[in-house]
């Protein structure tokens, strides 16, 4: 199995502008979870699906592994019985290689 260098984050417009004025990106989960959540490009149909339905104004940002300056572990979501990539501190902007409009 071919492990990608790649996981995936769900953002708004406004919260990555608001992350390049700062100098990195903080969700909201950081706070109140202790981590950002992200995914693998397997799991992002289902988790547009599960979180984002009929939401507007979202961006993709694919985050390079190696790049990052913060602890990145696989977990598992017991709801869906999946390791999902979670990021415990800031996404370094530099990280973040591509930034795609949902």
């Amino acid at each position: 199995m071919l492990i990608s260098e790649f996981i995936y984050h769900i953002t708004t417009q406004s919260q990555w502008e608001d992350a390049l004025k700062k100098g990195s990106y903080k969700a909201d989960t950081l706070a109140t979870e202790g981590f950002v959540h992200c995914s693998t490009e397997e799991q992002m149909p289902g988790v547009l699906e599960r979180y984002y339905k009929n939401k507007t104004d979202l961006l993709q940002l694919t985050i390079q592994k190696d790049r990052l300056t913060s602890l990145l572990l696989f977990e598992l979501s017991p709801s869906i019985n999946q390791e999902f990539p979670h990021i415990y501190g800031s996404i370094n902007l530099d990280a973040v290689v591509i930034v795609t409009k949902i």
